[in-house]
């Protein structure tokens, strides 16, 4: 009853093709099949007839669920299977054993808020306006006098929806038949309040936790205080979930987001027995440096062996304890006998440095900014059921590309918006040993600095007047020698610049363009444009 779109209108099923349904053009199979769910690929399609038969009721029961797990500021090097011998994650370890490890993956800004924004709107931090980790609009503090005594709501917030005007690929899932929950970590304004296209939601109100034992959690928008470990109530949520979603129908998607390892790392924020595995550690795996003379004075230093010794203590505990959490969610996957129907993704929103070239802290551990790759590279580990076991990826790609990624797992067509330079990873996931010639940059921003990647250079461009940084990552992965200033490499400078330029020039919005604004690192209080809308505080370790 439905007239076929016309020839040239009509596009394979991306499933029995190959190709994403994000690749910027929403896929018309020529099945004419109903209620949009491809009866020969097990997909939901474009074509839409408005029916639903028996058959495809079954084939939506096979849709994939999706669990994605984020860490908080773990580098990429900070995993046990991805070099580390210091450090004890066996979970990960298994998880990696059993899918592939990319260890090219990139964070679209080395802070929390505007890499979380970026991950679920699949858009630049100077598009989606989220330019710094948020430090108010998380929550209206004046709604919730029962907290009114915990030491996150004693400072007046205002709830602020920073990502209002922008679809999150969640929501696309919700309108795919997917449920959707959360269990952890949210931090992009407004946290209480349950997002478009969830159907659970369990998070901390002020965004991160000051205390590992002391968080505020909210469930429904019905806060508690709690006096545990934050990293063991976000995993039992989640087995929670886990437990409630297998006795549904539907597929489901649950974002499991820890704060570890976020700091604090002393002794009190740790549970005791993951401290002892590290108090004989020699932290062998991380430099010792001087500390970097732009290292800001609001991270933890480890200036002394014993700070130095500390911070490593609590960080790897912090790891580990999220690791067993990660092996308590796999475990109720498989009672619940959803392990061959269930995608896995573990990744973090940035990368961190612990000492790496004297920094201690993200992106905003010094001023200006720094754009190191241990500050940038995050993990991203894919466990699929049927897919490649034990593989390393060494394509690159970035956290803009999770967007068309997991809507192209799930099998829901979307078209993708003009400000979205993402790319499907499946075919580096299919074939991760495979090479692919267009994953050869990458691109990254906190506020006025700026950085195009490629396998051989990386140009990191601080608006309007520098510092600027060149580094051939071939020779000096370290980054130990900046080349910029050198003549030699001024046409390539010229170049990189160039193509950087137009990549962000094609993807900003002029009124969050991260150029035209102050970012010291000390937090967003409210929109861009808005008056005092970043923290200009800014205070040094050391006199400078």
């Amino acid at each position: 009853g439905v007239r076929p779109p016309a020839e040239e209108e009509r596009e394979i099923c991306p499933r029995g093709t190959g190709r994403a349904a994000g690749a910027g053009y929403l896929s018309l199979c020529p099945l004419q099949h109903a209620a949009g769910i491809c009866s020969r690929h097990g997909t939901v399609c474009g074509f839409v007839n408005g029916k639903k038969d028996r058959e495809d009721v079954e084939i939506m029961k096979k849709q994939p669920n999706i669990v994605f797990i984020l860490s908080d500021d773990q580098g990429a090097w900070a995993m046990h299977c991805a070099g580390n011998e210091d450090l004890r994650t066996p979970n990960l370890d298994r998880l990696a054993e059993n899918g592939v490890r990319f260890d090219e993956f990139y964070c679209a800004s080395p802070v929390c808020s505007p890499a979380r924004a970026s991950i679920v709107t699949g858009k630049a931090p100077s598009c989606h306006g989220v330019l710094d980790w948020i430090a108010g609009g998380n929550i209206d503090t004046d709604r919730y006098p029962e907290m009114a005594n915990h030491s996150r709501f004693r400072t007046r917030d205002r709830a602020i929806e920073y990502l209002e005007g922008h679809k999150t690929y969640m929501d696309v899932l919700a309108e795919n038949g997917y449920v959707c929950g959360l269990s952890g970590k949210w931090h992009l304004g407004n946290n209480a309040e349950k997002k478009k296209g969830f159907d659970k939601w369990f998070t901390i109100g002020a965004g991160g936790c000051s205390h590992y034992f002391d968080p505020d959690v909210c469930e429904d928008g019905v806060f508690s205080a709690p006096k545990r470990y934050i990293t063991d109530l976000i995993t039992e949520k989640a087995v929670q979930y886990v437990g409630e979603f297998a006795q549904q129908e539907k597929p489901f998607y649950l974002s499991v987001h820890y704060t570890a390892p976020h700091s604090p790392w002393d002794e009190s924020q740790h549970p005791k027995r993951f401290l002892d595995w590290y108090r004989d550690c020699g932290f062998q795996a991380t430099p010792d440096l001087p500390v970097h003379p732009d290292q800001v004075g609001t991270c933890p230093v480890g200036d002394t062996p014993e700070k130095r010794a500390e911070n490593l203590r609590g960080y790897y505990a912090a790891i580990s304890a999220m690791d067993e959490g990660i092996g308590k969610i796999m475990d109720e996957l498989g009672r619940q006998g959803l392990l061959e129907d269930t995608i896995v993704i573990f990744t973090a929103d940035n990368g961190m440095n612990m000492g790496h070239h004297g920094i201690w802290g993200k992106g905003n551990g010094t001023y200006p900014q720094n754009m190191f790759d241990t500050a940038i590279k995050v993990p991203l580990i894919v466990r699929m059921p049927g897919g490649e076991k034990g593989a390393v990826c060494h394509q690159m790609a970035c956290q803009y590309d999770f967007y068309p990624t997991i809507l192209e797992m799930a099998g829901c067509p979307f078209e993708a918006e003009p400000m979205q330079p993402g790319k499907s990873m499946m075919q580096l996931i299919r074939e991760p040993r495979k090479e692919a010639p267009d994953r050869v940059v990458v691109f990254d921003e906190y506020s006025r600095t700026r950085i195009i990647r490629t396998r051989r250079w990386k140009y990191v461009s601080r608006y309007p007047d520098g510092p600027d940084e060149l580094y051939h990552m071939e020779d000096d992965p370290e980054e130990a020698r900046n080349l910029i200033g050198q003549e030699a490499y001024a046409d390539l400078v010229r170049e990189l610049k160039a193509g950087m330029e137009q990549w962000f020039d094609t993807y900003t919005r002029e009124e969050t363009d991260g150029r035209k604004y102050t970012v010291t690192g000390s937090g967003q209080l409210r929109r861009c444009g808005e008056e005092n809308a970043f923290d200009a505080n800014l205070v040094y370790f050391a006199p400078h």
